[in-house]
């Protein structure tokens, strides 16, 4: 690579070391200290309702999802549309603790960290369970087995007395250092926690991939046979892909809970995992940017739609249907139009924006 890691126009590496560095050049970790500086900065100054910071908060719940089906399906290639089960599994965890101990236990309330990390935990067993099949199904008979997770996780839920049969489970508010978090500072709060964790979970993932374990990942999804004559185990690394995403889903489904305050059966149904599948697709699959990005533009394009819908309903009653089928047309339209024309996603974007500044004033 160049010697001047401010000026550098080129991906030309002395050493695998420099290749798999996080930061290629100070200008990209510069740039990301300044977005990070934006995004922790700006609700403190931009006063937001709470309806509108519950959207960001929900938005970013959905990143931690996605890291985690991404991880599966974009580096692993095993393609999983039950993923919403495993977002209920983290979600549901807490509700155990809540209808045995409390929802204004000490336990959720005063260690909800420790909570979010065991929801974590039982989402990666979990997950490791459904992986099994991986060691033998492939392909389409591997999505009818995380088809079947869904559907007996949906099934235990609707019929479970513990769970109160999928009706919503209150879960308490929490304390911090500054005391019980109250019903104004609820959304504000957990924004900022939910944002560490993605930042966290988001330098886990890029490590991960810089590691041979995250080599492994994309080794088994380009050739199995390949990766298992050079040495790799390719059942092993299909389970602990679905461990992963199996951790990042229960977090993700732990922060659901304590930011609604409550874990209700209608969240994890079949059409959020595809939801969230549509999120990595439209994002870019096998990167992490389109993990970033693929939630924001599903999330805020449902809401567009949704405002469409009612403006269609309310002014010309005659095509209610119509309204009402807006959603999942341009929810089918949009993925459709992504997989002809761009899919590498919206990350392929960024990928031809920094090429254009790394470049410049270049034209190759």
């Amino acid at each position: 690579m160049s010697e001047s890691r401010w000026l550098a126009t080129g991906n030309f590496f002395t050493s695998y070391k420099t290749e798999q560095r996080i930061f290629l050049t100070h200008i990209d970790r510069l740039v990301f200290i300044c977005f990070l500086a934006v995004l922790f900065a700006w609700p403190l100054i931009i006063e937001v309702g709470n309806k509108y910071m519950l959207v960001i908060d929900s938005i970013l719940i959905a990143i931690i999802a996605v890291y985690g089906l991404n991880l599966l399906t974009g580096f692993a290639g095993l393609i999983s549309i039950g993923h919403a089960a495993f977002v209920g599994v983290g979600a549901y965890t807490l509700a155990t603790f809540a209808r045995t101990l409390g929802g204004d236990h000490i336990l959720l309330t005063h260690y909800w960290p420790l909570m979010i990390i065991v929801a974590g935990l039982v989402g990666a067993v979990i997950g490791g369970i459904v992986g099994l099949p991986s060691l033998r199904l492939k392909h389409l008979y591997l999505v009818i087995a995380t088809l079947s997770f869904q559907m007996i996780f949906q099934w235990f839920i609707n019929f479970s007395k513990f769970y109160d049969q999928g009706q919503t489970i209150a879960i308490g508010r929490v304390f911090w250092f500054t005391g019980k978090v109250g019903r104004r500072d609820h959304y504000f709060f957990w924004y900022y926690v939910i944002l560490v964790i993605v930042v966290i979970l988001g330098f886990a993932v890029r490590n991960l991939l810089r590691s041979k374990h995250g080599r492994c990942l994309v080794a088994v999804r380009d050739n199995d046979r390949a990766a298992d004559a050079m040495g790799m185990h390719p059942g092993f690394t299909k389970v602990y892909a679905f461990a992963l995403a199996g951790f990042f889903a229960g977090v993700a489904g732990a922060l659901h809970a304590y930011l609604w305050r409550g874990v209700g059966f209608e969240s994890f149904l079949l059409h959020h995992s595809i939801s969230y599948l549509a999120m990595a697709i439209v994002g870019g699959l096998g990167t992490l940017v389109g993990a970033l990005v693929g939630p924001a533009a599903i999330l805020i394009l449902e809401l567009q739609v949704e405002s469409l819908a009612e403006f269609v309903g309310h002014y010309f009653t005659a095509v209610g249907d119509v309204a009402t089928a807006f959603r999942p047309l341009s929810f089918g339209l949009v993925i459709v139009l992504f997989l002809m024309f761009e899919p590498r996603g919206i990350a392929n974007w960024w990928r031809m924006v920094r090429s254009y500044f790394k470049l410049w004033p270049f034209r190759y």
